[in-house]
C-alpha cells in the first residue's frame, strides 16, 4: 500500500459492536505495519475504545457519524440516511478519494444499495457481484461469485463475474493464471440453461485472458480444490454457500456429539485433538472472512456481521491486498481485453 492510502472502517457495524471492530482493526495493524485507517462513527466512543489499542492512535484517524444502520433496516431505508450513518460515511470517503477502500460488517442488503448508488459501475460491468473466498483441499481457497447480488444472470453478466472473479483470485490468491469453471447440474457441454452454455462458448473462446476455464462444474466438486473461481448467479450461489455453511455446522456438531457419547469416544477425542483443531481452523468462517462486492468503481468490503476480532482482522486485509495490488484496474484491462477479442 501507498504511504497515503486508507482504509475506511465503519466501526459501529457488526453485531458484536465497536469493541470487537477496534480489536480487529488493531489485529490488522500489528499485521500490516503499513496500514493506516479512518474510523468512522460515532467520535465519543471511539475515542474511548482506542485507549486499550495504543498502536491504532498514530495510524487511525476518527471521522464522526452520528448514526447507525441496524440490521433490521431496508436498504431503501438506509440510503435514505447514508450521509449521516457510519456505513454511509465510510462509503463515501472512498467516493471522495480520501480512502481506497471501506469496510463494513453492517446490513448485507445495505451495504451494497447504498455502494452501488455511490460509487456506480466500473465501466463495462452491468451488474455488481459479491464474491467470497471458500475453504477447500487445494493449496489455496477458492473463489465463488456471485453469492446472492443477482438472482437472475444472462450469459453477459456470467462472463463478467469471470473476468472479475479471475482477477480477484490473481491478487489474492497469486495465480498467474487462475482456473474457472461455471456451477453447473453435470459437466456434459449440453447441460444446463442457454445463458449458462452461452457463457461457456464465450469463455472458451477468450483465449488470451490470463485464466484458464476449465469448463462446468457440479456442487459437490466446489470445494475439492480442483478449479480457483466459481461462477453462478446469485441464487445458485446463495444457496450453494449457505449449503456448505450448514453441512459444516452439521459435521462439528456430529463429531461433538460422538465424541462425548462414551467414555472411549473422549479418550479418542483427546487422541485426535490436534486433527480436530486442525479441521475446525479450517473450517472457521473467521479465517476466510471478507466478501467483496466486485464490479464497483470503488472497493468495498463486507466482513461478516457475527466475525470475531481474528474474521474483522481478516476482512480488512482482504482490502489492504485488493489497494496494493490495484485491482480496479487489473478488472478494467481484462476487460477490455475480452472485448477487443470478442469484436475481432
Amino acid at each position: 500500500m501507498s504511504p497515503d492510502a486508507r482504509i475506511a472502517v465503519d466501526a459501529m457495524g457488526g453485531d458484536e459492536g465497536l469493541a470487537v471492530m477496534l480489536a480487529g482493526v488493531a489485529l490488522a495493524r500489528r499485521r500490516f505495519d503499513d496500514m493506516r485507517f479512518l474510523l468512522v462513527g460515532d467520535e465519543a466512543r471511539i475515542r474511548e475504545g482506542l485507549a486499550a489499542h495504543p498502536n491504532l492512535t498514530a495510524a487511525s484517524e476518527i471521522v464522526h457519524a452520528p448514526d447507525v444502520i441496524r440490521g433490521d433496516d431496508k436498504p431503501s431505508q438506509a440510503i435514505r440516511r447514508a450521509k449521516t450513518t457510519s456505513m454511509g460515511v465510510a462509503i463515501d470517503l472512498v467516493k471522495q478519494g480520501r480512502a481506497a477502500a471501506a469496510v463494513s460488517s453492517g446490513n448485507t442488503g445495505a451495504l451494497m444499495a447504498m455502494s452501488k448508488l455511490s460509487l456506480r459501475m466500473l465501466p463495462g460491468i452491468d451488474r455488481p457481484a459479491l464474491a467470497a473466498m471458500l475453504p477447500s483441499l487445494g493449496d489455496t481457497d477458492t473463489v465463488m461469485l456471485d453469492l446472492g447480488a443477482n438472482t437472475e444472470c444472462d450469459a453477459r453478466n456470467l462472463v463478467q463475474f469471470a473476468v472479475m472473479g479471475a482477477a480477484w483470485a490473481r491478487t489474492t490468491l497469486d495465480l498467474e493464471s487462475p482456473r474457472v469453471a461455471l456451477l453447473n447440474i453435470g459437466t456434459e457441454a449440453l447441460k444446463g440453461t442457454d445463458e449458462v452454455r452461452e457463457a461457456a462458448a464465450a469463455l472458451k473462446a477468450a483465449t488470451h485472458l490470463p485464466m484458464t476455464f476449465s469448463g462446468f462444474i457440479e456442487g459437490d466438486r466446489i470445494s475439492r480444490g480442483n478449479v480457483d473461481v466459481v461462477v453462478c448467479d446469485g441464487f445458485s450461489g446463495n444457496i450453494a454457500l449457505k449449503t456448505a455453511e450448514g453441512t459444516a455446522r452439521f459435521v462439528g456438531d456430529l463429531l461433538k456429539r460422538a465424541f462425548r457419547s462414551s467414555v472411549r469416544s473422549k479418550i479418542g477425542f483427546l487422541i485426535s485433538k490436534p486433527a480436530t483443531q486442525l479441521l475446525r481452523d479450517h473450517l472457521d468462517p473467521n479465517n476466510h472472512n471478507g466478501a467483496v462486492f466486485l464490479g464497483l468503481n470503488g472497493l468495498v468490503v463486507k466482513s461478516h456481521g457475527g466475525a470475531t476480532e481474528l474474521g474483522v482482522a481478516h476482512a480488512i486485509g482482504v482490502a489492504a491486498k485488493m489497494v496494493r495490488d490495484d485491482l480496479l484496474n487489473r478488472i478494467k484491462d481484462d476487460l477490455a481485453h475480452f472485448d477487443e477479442q470478442a469484436t475481432a
